[in-house]
């Protein structure tokens, strides 16, 4: 049996089944990522929730995992070497895990960096502006009266939903046939954007036809149904 005492996320939500890889998380664009991976890979895992709502992402615990506490954050017990690893921030994750099946990611090396460059799109472009939109939108930041930043981050997400629209043109998912990381990392902020976040009509959705098809195919897939609500709201 894996042994996770050298983890102190592991005495306040204990494993009980610490041979499978632990994953700490909430149901967010960036924790779905991982939970939907999970589900597409089919590799064994216990879910964690980590109640943001409460704070419980910058206890201690948590951030000896993740310093920069946000979620996710995993333990692999089953590591490189058989030791046990773990990880923060998503894209990592994701990459973590690919390379460790040899699944959603191309077997060809300049396939599979153009796999990565679309999930760094994500993590430095469409996650940050979606998120700032949500802000301005829905939550706190529509409270400002100068709707000069909402109206910044309502331009800046058309555009890159324009780029993704010009990609996915012609194509199943972003590397063409290959359902891939890329895809993964991306459905859960398209969906938040214009269901979560109410955002559908503020950036013009509908006009991107092509993205439109990717997020219905995507959302279709049994693995993102189920990944959307791991771990369960307690």
């Amino acid at each position: 049996m894996a042994d996770l005492s050298a983890f102190p996320i592991a005495s306040r939500w204990p494993a009980k089944h610490p041979d499978q890889l632990q994953l700490y998380s909430a149901t967010t664009p960036n924790g779905v990522k991982i939970s939907i991976a999970l589900e597409e890979i089919g590799l064994p895992y216990e879910p964690h929730l980590i109640n943001i709502g409460k704070n419980e992402s910058w206890t201690p615990e948590f951030l000896s995992l993740n310093p920069n506490g946000k979620i996710p954050a995993i333990i692999d017990p089953d590591g490189p070497g058989g030791a046990p690893i773990g990880l923060f921030e998503s894209g990592a994750i994701l990459l973590y895990l690919a390379e460790k099946t040899g699944l959603l990611m191309p077997v060809d090396a300049a396939r599979r960096y153009e796999t990565i460059q679309w999930v760094f799109f994500q993590m430095a472009a469409v996650g940050p502006m979606f998120g700032q939109v949500g802000f301005f939108h829905k939550f706190a930041g529509r409270e400002i009266a100068d709707k000069r930043p909402l109206e910044r981050y309502r331009d800046e997400s058309r555009r890159l939903l324009g780029v993704l629209d010009v990609r996915l043109k012609g194509r199943k998912w972003i590397m063409d046939n290959d359902y891939t990381i890329a895809d993964i990392s991306l459905l859960g902020w398209v969906r938040n954007l214009i269901g979560f976040y109410e955002a559908r009509d503020l950036v013009g959705f509908d006009d991107f036809a092509n993205l439109a098809a990717w997020l219905e195919r995507g959302l279709a897939r049994p693995a993102v149904q189920k990944g959307l609500t791991i771990p369960a709201r307690g």
